[in-house]
């Protein structure tokens, strides 16, 4: 399977665990030119920035670790454009959260990280 096929399958396989723990889908895969947000959800009064990471396997770590400070900048201002454009959740509290797919023996599995990193202000 190729990559970007894999990244999406990632991405619906977190999307469907986030829907079952009650998040609204908003936006899948939105984009500026700062950069993408894999999933923009909302938890209540809470917008939730969500990046999905794939792995094969974890023998060279998790997906999240993969998201590093210029990653998470990149999110941070693709977020401030998304809250320009949309201002109707300009007044919901926001968060950062990472979901890691990972391969299991024939299935995936995902770890969940909740506010993953901040913006500070925010």
């Amino acid at each position: 399977m190729l990559s970007r096929q894999k990244g999406k399958q990632a991405e619906h396989y977190a999307e469907q665990l986030l829907k079952k723990s009650k998040l609204k889908l908003l936006e899948r895969n939105f984009h500026s030119k700062h950069g993408e947000i894999d999933l923009i959800m909302q938890s209540e009064n809470t917008l939730v920035f969500i990046e999905v990471r794939y792995r094969a396997n974890t023998r060279h770590g998790s997906g999240a670790e993969t998201v590093d400070y210029r990653k998470q900048q990149k999110i941070i201002k693709t977020a401030q454009f998304f809250l320009q454009q949309m201002k109707k959740y300009q007044h919901l509290n926001c968060r950062f959260d990472v979901v890691s797919v990972t391969l299991g023996h024939k299935s995936l599995s995902a770890d969940w990280f909740k506010d993953a990193f901040q913006q500070s202000g925010w």
